[in-house]
Formats: C-alpha cells, sequence, structure tokens
C-alpha cells in the first residue's frame, strides 16, 4: 500500500466489492463499520455492518473512484475499472426521428415526470438491496436494455429497460422486497399505468404499461408478491412489461440483477 498524508491507496481487501463494476451493473460491497463512503465525489449510504450499493450508468465512463473515510480519519482510495459493454444498435438511415410532441402531450408530460422526480427522491428503510433479484415475471425478453435507434445520423433514447412480453392480466410480482412509491392514479402518457417500488439505498424499480395495479404508495410489499399485472397501457404496441432499475441517477440494466432467465 502507498501511504501519503493519511490517504492510503487500498489493497483490494480494504474496500470489499462483490462483483464485477461495469456499465449498467449494479454491486454490493463492504467497508469498516462506521465508515463513511463517496463514489467519485458523491455520498454511499453504508449500513451499520457495513455493507453498501453502488450502481454505473448505462454510459458510464472507463474509471471511478471509491473513497472510504474511516473512523479515525484514515482516507482509503480504491480506483475502479468500469467495463464497457456491447449495445444493440439499429441503423435507419431514411427514416426521421419521431415528430415533435403534441402541445398536449407537453401539458400532460410536465406533472408526469414531477411524479416521477419525486417518487424517486423518496427515502424509505427498504432491504431489498440486499437480496438476489428475481424476475418479476418469465416470458420472451422482447426488448434489451440499453438497446438504441439511429435515425438519419441523429440518435434516439436508448432503451431504459428490459421488456418481457405476455399476455394481458399475467402477474407481476416483487423482484425483491421493497415499499411503493409511485402507484399511478391514471395511466401516464408515455408509461402507461405506472408502478414505482424502492428496494433501499437508492434503488429502484419501475414497472410500466400495466394493466393494473393491486398496491398502493405507502404499502410494504415482499419479493414474490403480485404487485399488478401486465398489460398495454400508455405507449406500448401490444401487452408486455417494461421493467427499469435507477440507482440515484444511474440507469441500470435489471437483466444483470436478476441473471439468466429460467423455465
Amino acid at each position: 500500500m502507498i501511504v501519503t498524508a493519511a490517504l492510503i491507496v487500498a489493497a483490494p481487501a480494504a474496500i470489499l466489492l462483490d462483483g464485477t463494476p461495469g456499465q449498467g451493473a449494479a454491486l454490493t460491497g463492504s467497508v469498516m463499520p462506521g465508515a463513511t463512503l463517496q463514489l467519485d465525489g458523491q455520498p454511499v449510504a453504508v449500513a451499520p455492518n457495513g455493507r453498501f450499493l453502488i450502481a454505473f450508468d448505462r454510459d458510464a465512463g472507463p474509471a471511478a473512484t471509491l473513497i472510504a473515510t474511516l473512523p479515525d480519519g484514515q482516507r482509503i482510495v480504491r480506483p475502479l475499472a468500469i467495463a464497457p459493454r456491447s449495445w444493440r444498435i439499429e441503423r435507419l438511415p431514411t427514416l426521421p426521428r419521431m415528430s415533435q410532441p403534441s402541445a398536449e402531450f407537453q401539458r400532460r408530460r410536465a406533472p408526469e415526470l414531477a411524479q416521477i422526480n419525486a417518487a424517486r427522491d423518496k427515502t424509505t428503510d427498504a432491504q431489498g438491496w440486499r437480496q438476489r433479484f428475481a424476475w418479476p415475471v418469465k416470458g420472451r425478453i422482447s426488448g434489451l436494455f440499453g438497446s438504441q435507434r439511429i435515425y438519419a445520423g441523429e440518435p434516439g433514447a436508448y432503451h431504459s429497460g428490459v421488456d418481457v412480453a405476455r399476455p394481458t392480466g399475467t402477474p407481476v410480482t416483487a423482484p425483491a422486497d421493497g415499499v411503493v412509491i409511485l402507484a399511478a392514479p391514471a395511466p401516464f402518457t408515455l408509461e402507461g399505468n405506472l408502478l414505482m417500488i424502492d428496494h433501499g439505498m437508492g434503488l429502484n424499480s419501475a414497472f410500466l404499461h400495466l394493466s393494473r395495479i393491486d398496491v398502493k404508495p405507502g404499502d410494504a410489499v415482499r419479493q414474490g408478491q403480485v404487485v399488478g399485472a401486465i398489460g398495454a397501457t400508455g405507449r406500448a404496441t401490444g401487452p408486455h412489461l417494461h421493467w427499469s432499475m435507477k440507482w440515484h441517477d444511474a440507469r441500470i440494466d435489471p437483466l444483470l440483477l436478476a441473471g439468466p432467465m429460467t423455465p
């Protein structure tokens, strides 16, 4: 280890990580109980036993830095290499990007986004982040996280979640323990019937296009509990579940948390 004015470049054992940092990935880790933690200058919550969660956006750069400040004031630095990923890119050179949104869409969209942002700002004591996530529904994966279309050279927004195609009414279950932070009282313009669950430590799930929502804001849910059903509400071409996840502002790939889908 290299020591310079109470700053220690960490040996791997000083800050333990369960997994490999990568674009769209989330992983847990541990540090000395009582320590505080920062990722690229932003605070990271640490549980009393030293466990924590970090994640990296789909477009995260090649490197990041974790800094732990121990109870005695010593600072431990661990540089991280962020593994890149290859995304599915579809180029449509003769098609223009979507037309400009209508005034009615813009009028409705602002309050919808305000509700989504307010939900993500909520802090709960949910502990689902500690669990191995499960698929909320099983079926044909019809859309991959991170995929993107390029319209006549202009990139569209990348796909922010993973889609699973199943018939309308198919039950959707909680992928991990959590607290409901948003259950849309009416269908949103894009998301349709939208349900959001906080799993703690800044990690949350969003379920889009539901035909029904079976829980309400503030409800504590358990992994495997039915929370709604698949539908095609909002902007959807057919019945499916769109499952997206965020850790604070980082969009992450649910497939990496749930693992390969088994029959």
